[in-house]
């Protein structure tokens, strides 16, 4: 069982910069692939970027390449999602979820987090 508590969001202007964080319990994290989603009022929840468990490869959304980082830490069962040059289209609940097999299809997540709402102003 794992347990996925999100935190770090807020209001920004954009063109600011926040860091979400996701904490998890339990020991299994280490094994899993590490997910960031997002859902926007009145849009489907989609795919925001992802991380192996060993944190070496990351993948991104085309619409936050180069904009966002996700990384881990596995000795501190924590895994990050720093978003920079955010803007308004950014605005959303972000949410994080464990993923067994690393395909960051919403529907093979193990887990989920509540989420934390971002809100970026123009």
């Amino acid at each position: 069982q794992v347990q996925l508590v999100e935190s770090g969001g807020g209001l920004v202007q954009a063109g600011g910069s926040l860091r979400l964080s996701c904490a998890a319990s339990g020991r299994t994290f280490s094994s899993y692939c590490m997910g960031w989603f997002r859902q926007a009022p009145g849009k489907e929840r989609e795919f925001v970027a992802g991380i192996s468990w060993s944190g070496s490869t990351t993948y991104y959304a085309n619409s936050v390449k180069g904009r966002f980082t996700i990384s881990r830490d596995n000795a501190e069962n924590t895994v990050y999602l720093q978003m920079s040059s955010l803007k308004p289209e950014d605005t959303a609940v972000y949410y994080c979820a464990a993923d067994p097999s690393g395909s960051f299809h919403q529907h093979a997540m193990d887990y989920w987090g509540k989420g934390t709402l971002v809100t970026v102003s123009s």
